[in-house]
C-alpha cells in the first residue's frame, strides 16, 4: 500500500515536470528562441506555447523593445591634439531574434565597443571647438557605423546620443578665460556703440535746436522789420496829411492871420525860455522887430502852399 503511494506520487511529480516543461507563455515584445535536441527549431512569439518535454528547449529570450545601452567615458584626442572624455547612449533594438542568438554572442557588447571606436574616429577629425558644436553630426555617423555593422546580427540602432564632452581641466580654465575675454569686448563694443549714439543724437538735437532757433530769430526779425516798417508809413502818411491841412488851412479865408499870431506866440515863449535857462545870452539887434521875423516866417510858409 504504502509503495503504491510512493509511486503514484513519482508519477505525479513526473507530470507536473513535464507539463512545465512543455507549456512556455511568451509575453508581449518578447521573442524566445526553441532548440530541439541542439538545433534551431522556431521563435516563439507572445502568447501560450506547447512545447516536447525533454525534446525542446528554450535557449534564448530576447526583449523587442527598444533598449538603451550606457557607452561608458573613454579618452579622445581631437585634430588639434586635445584629450577629451565623451560618453554617450546608444539605443537599438532587436529586430530578428534568430541572428540576434546566433549571428553574435553579445550584440549589446558588441555594439558599445564599435560605438567607442566610431567615436574616437570621429573626434579625431574635428578641432575641440567644433566637437562642442558638431554633436549631431557625431551622433549621425555613431549610428550609421554602428547600424551598418550590427545589421547580421538581427540589431537596428535607432539613434546614439553624446552626453558629455570633458576636456582637462587646464583648457576648461582656458576656455573660461577666452570666454570671459569675449564677454568683456562685447560689453566694451556695446557701450561703445551706445556712446556714439548718445553723442549723435545730442549733436541732431542741438542742430535741430539751432536750426529752430535761427528760424526763430528770423521770424522775429522779418516781424519787427514789417512793425517799424509800417509805423514808419504810417507816420509818414500823418505827417503828410497834417502838412496837407496845414496848407490848406493857411490857404483859407483868415488862415495867414491865424500864422502871423502862431508864428509870433511861438517866437516870443521860445525867448523866453532861451533866457531862463542861459545866464548868458547874446540878444540880437532886431529884438523888437517882430514883424519882421513873422513877415518871414510867412513867406516860407507861403512857398510851402504854393508847392502843395
Amino acid at each position: 500500500m504504502g509503495g503504491g503511494l510512493i509511486l503514484i506520487g513519482i508519477v505525479v511529480v513526473f507530470v507536473v515536470i513535464a507539463i512545465a516543461k512543455t507549456m512556455r507563455i511568451v509575453p508581449q515584445r518578447s521573442a524566445f528562441i526553441v532548440e530541439r535536441l541542439g538545433k534551431y527549431n522556431k521563435t516563439l512569439e507572445a502568447g501560450l506555447h506547447i512545447l516536447l518535454p525533454f525534446i525542446d528547449k528554450v535557449a534564448y529570450k530576447h526583449t523587442l523593445k527598444e533598449q538603451a545601452v550606457d557607452v561608458a567615458p573613454q579618452m579622445c584626442i581631437t585634430k588639434d591634439n586635445i584629450s577629451v572624455e565623451v560618453d554617450g547612449i546608444l539605443y537599438m533594438q532587436v529586430v530578428d531574434p534568430k541572428n540576434a542568438s546566433y549571428g553574435i554572442g553579445n550584440y549589446s557588447f558588441a555594439s558599445t565597443q564599435l560605438a567607442q571606436t566610431t567615436m574616437r574616429s570621429v573626434i579625431g577629425k574635428l578641432d575641440l571647438d567644433k566637437t562642442f558644436e558638431e554633436r549631431d553630426s557625431i551622433n549621425g555617423a555613431i549610428v550609421e557605423a554602428v547600424d551598418a555593422a550590427s545589421d547580421p546580427w538581427g540589431v537596428k540602432v535607432t539613434r546614439y546620443e553624446v552626453k558629455n564632452i570633458t576636456p582637462p581641466q587646464s583648457i576648461k580654465e582656458a576656455m573660461e578665460k577666452q570666454m570671459k575675454a569675449e564677454r568683456e569686448k562685447r560689453a566694451v563694443i556695446a557701450e561703445s556703440e551706445g556712446g556714439r549714439q548718445a553723442q549723435i543724437n545730442r549733436a541732431d538735437g542741438e542742430k535741430q535746436a539751432d536750426i529752430a532757433r535761427s528760424e526763430g530769430e528770423k521770424m522775429k526779425r522779418i516781424n519787427e522789420a514789417d512793425g517799424r516798417a509800417a509805423e514808419i508809413r504810417a507816420v509818414a502818411l500823418a505827417t503828410a496829411e497834417g502838412i496837407t491841412e496845414i496848407a490848406k488851412a493857411i490857404n483859407a479865408e483868415g488862415g495867414a492871420d491865424a500864422v502871423n499870431l502862431r508864428i509870433a506866440e511861438q517866437y516870443i515863449s521860445e525867448f523866453g525860455n532861451l533866457a531862463k535857462t542861459n545866464n548868458t545870452m547874446i540878444i540880437p539887434a532886431n529884438l523888437s522887430d517882430v514883424a519882421g521875423v513873422v513877415a518871414t516866417a510867412k513867406e516860407v510858409i507861403g512857398k510851402m502852399g504854393t508847392q502843395v
